[in-house]
């Protein structure tokens, strides 16, 4: 590595990147070779000013290319090239565009002056200046270019950063997805469902499965605020539910599970984050579901006639008191009736202008539009994309619909 190049960027001890070390360095553009002794003999003194003389001004855009100035000394009365020319020729390259550039005159002349301001010299010096003034003026427009760089360093640095967590963000909203089982098109019951993540990274996790040959779990939970945090405490509560090892509970009980996920979540020892949920389990030979809900959106039963019931139990959201006491319910399921369970990202969606949709809209929706396939899904997100005014909504949208035949 020689003195002109740059010094790399060091990682501090708590392995935080710092920004590039720039060296001051000054190209002087000019033909006359004493006006390249008298700029060096003023430089001397200032040991970190590095200096490059190039007295051939048909070589000053590739020698500036090559040496990376900070500042560009040039002057305007040059054999080969005009020096409004050169100004010109600078301000279009690509890579020295935003160079500081001072241009050199022997006169003291306005309009001279005003066409170099005009094609972009960024200062003006009548030669040979005094060198307390020349260094001055070198050390300001170094300066303001070095914390150009810097803040473009720290942008590019930024963005890179933002996309690798984008990246990630994206993946782990895969992994989420992953985990929701398929979907059950045929059978004793079917099942449809579509999970769209918001903006950032949210906490729904929802699914369904067979405890026994004749109950069917279905659940849906969404913790508060978004991020990976978020995401892991869905994953993990998710995850004890689907495997079922939660201790001493009774599955088929849905009462039970969220007292057990409430004892084993408590948001004090997981940043203070805490979650909603619906949890129902359906008894195929009676045809009875039983349900809880903590803190959670109404799931809706939607009869073949089209009656609307709201399933929910007033209870505490999970993790927020420990041995809170959790009730349950339990509804007949009509033959052809299907249940919709749902985050609350479905319908608390706001337009660009007037108010958020309802939980009561929602509802004369799904009357209205049987979703008996994640196609019918698909349109009511569709819809409230419409109605948001933007592609991604604000929050999680996580919907499952489950027909009984």
């Amino acid at each position: 590595m020689t003195a002109n190049e740059p010094q790399p960027s060091v990682s501090s001890a708590a392995g935080e990147t710092t920004l590039t070390a720039h060296n001051i360095k000054v190209l002087l553009i000019d033909d006359q070779a004493i006006v390249g002794a008298a700029v060096k003999k003023m430089l001397e003194p200032e040991t970190d000013i590095i200096l490059e003389f190039c007295q051939d001004p048909t070589r000053a855009i590739p020698t500036a290319a090559e040496f990376q100035p900070t500042v560009i000394l040039q002057d305007l009365i040059m054999p080969d090239i005009d020096g409004l020319t050169l100004v010109k020729f600078f301000r279009i390259h690509p890579q020295l565009k935003d160079v500081p550039l001072i241009v050199l005159s022997s006169k003291e002349e306005a309009l001279t002056k005003a066409d170099a301001f005009a094609l972009g010299a960024n200062d003006y010096l009548v030669k040979l200046p005094d060198r307390i003034e020349l260094v001055a003026r070198i050390r300001y427009h170094s300066r303001g270019y070095i914390n150009l760089l810097q803040r473009n360093e720290a942008y590019a640095a930024l963005l890179a950063s933002r996309q690798a967590l984008a990246a990630e963000l994206a993946q782990a909203a895969d992994y989420v997805v992953s985990l929701i089982p398929e979907p059950l098109p045929a059978g004793n019951i079917t099942t449809a469902w579509r999970f769209f993540p918001s903006a950032q990274l949210g906490g729904d996790s929802f699914g369904y499965h067979w405890i026994d040959e004749d109950h069917f779990a279905v659940y849906l939970l969404d913790v508060c605020g978004h991020g990976v945090g978020s995401a892991l405490l869905s994953v993990s509560a998710f995850n004890a539910i689907r495997s079922q090892t939660l201790p001493q509970t009774d599955f088929r009980i849905p009462e039970q599970v969220l007292a057990a996920l409430n004892d084993a979540f408590p948001m004090e020892h997981h940043n203070n984050l805490y979650f909603t949920i619906w949890y129902g389990v359906f008894h195929r030979p009676t045809r009875e579901l039983k349900f809880a809900s903590g803190g959670h959106p109404p799931a809706f039963l939607v009869s073949p006639d089209g009656v609307l019931q709201k399933l929910m139990t007033n209870n505490l959201f999970i993790g927020g008191l420990p041995e809170s006491t959790y009730a349950g319910s339990r509804i007949a399921v009509p033959p052809g009736a299907r249940l919709y369970v749902f985050s609350d990202g479905v319908y608390e969606v706001d337009p660009p202008q007037g108010p958020m949709w309802t939980l009561e809209e929602l509802g004369a929706y799904l009357v209205e539009h049987r979703l008996e396939s994640g196609a019918d899904i698909d349109a009511l997100y569709q819809k409230m994309q419409t109605y948001h005014g933007r592609d991604i909504l604000e929050d999680d949208f996580s919907m499952l619909s489950v027909h009984f035949p």
